[in-house]
């Protein structure tokens, strides 16, 4: 019995040094993640390869360093100037991931913080370089999807090479001197006002036009129908009424002869 606690110690002790290994040797990398290992008995990073979601065993002196790989985003907002020197404030929103197989070599060249380190900074200087080439009112209005492709491209060529892809941007909001918003507003009013003046315009000409092209139909309809109404026709018009008066049970005609138009001349009816 005395013997059972010195045998018991060891055995605890060991259990406890088994445990903190497996704890150590056991690895998780959780949905949309990677890991790249620390070897501080090698050469450091391991570049080589990047471990994907799950569990993994690794010696126990190495450490797992575990990065997102999923599509990511993050939001900034950016004091910039325009063309013309004013200082305006960009809100803007950057979709981004790593490349899987190139996160050692990111995390090795760039750190651990790598969009502190390497991405806020393109963003800045993208959105600086586009921004500038504009003025107030290009921001303001019709100009922002171009803008978003232009920084777009400015950040993928800044990120050339550094094992980031960037995805989209997108400006959420450009916030410009109170009084250069004022009066871009009432500019933009005024030139709707002035295209919806001339709309009004161009319809009531096309009515107008409308108007007279009836008009000149039915001119045109009279004139081709005075032109067929020949004597003979009006001669044989006048002939086909007379009968009918006659033919009536009703009245009573006289017919005494033909005018010069050779239409009957009719003295009464009874």
């Amino acid at each position: 019995m005395e013997k059972l606690p010195k045998i018991a110690m060891p055995l605890i002790i060991g259990a406890v040094i088994l445990f903190i290994i497996i704890s150590k040797s056991l690895v998780t990398i959780g949905p949309g993640e990677g890991g790249v290992l620390f070897e501080p008995l090698g050469d450091g990073i391991n570049t080589e390869r990047t471990y994907g979601e799950g569990f993994h065993i690794v010696a126990p002196w190495n450490d797992m360093i575990v990065q997102k790989v999923r599509q990511q985003s993050i939001s900034e907002n950016m004091n910039v100037l325009s063309v013309n020197g004013l200082d305006i404030t960009v809100s803007g929103t950057i979709w981004f991931e790593p490349e899987f197989k190139n996160l050692g070599l990111l995390i090795q060249t760039k750190g651990e913080d790598y969009i502190r380190e390497l991405l806020n900074p393109a963003i800045n200087a993208a959105a600086k370089s586009v921004v500038g080439r504009y003025t107030p009112e290009q921001l303001y209005s019709s100009k922002r999807d171009i803008i978003e492709l232009e920084i777009l491209e400015e950040v993928r060529n800044e990120l050339d090479g550094q094992y980031v892809n960037v995805k989209r941007v997108l400006v959420e909001n450009v916030k410009l001197p109170t009084t250069i918003k004022d009066a871009i507003e009432r500019k933009l009013k005024q030139e709707q006002e002035s295209l919806e003046y001339e709309f009004r315009l161009v319809t009531a000409k096309k009515e107008a036009e409308k108007v007279i092209i009836e008009a000149q139909g039915k001119a045109d309809a009279n004139r081709i129908l005075s032109a067929s109404l020949t004597d003979k026709i009006l001669q044989d018009k006048g002939i086909e009424a007379t009968v009918k008066l006659s033919e009536s049970p009703n009245s009573k005609t006289i017919i005494i002869g033909s005018g010069d138009t050779g239409l009957p001349i009719i003295l009464g009816n009874q």
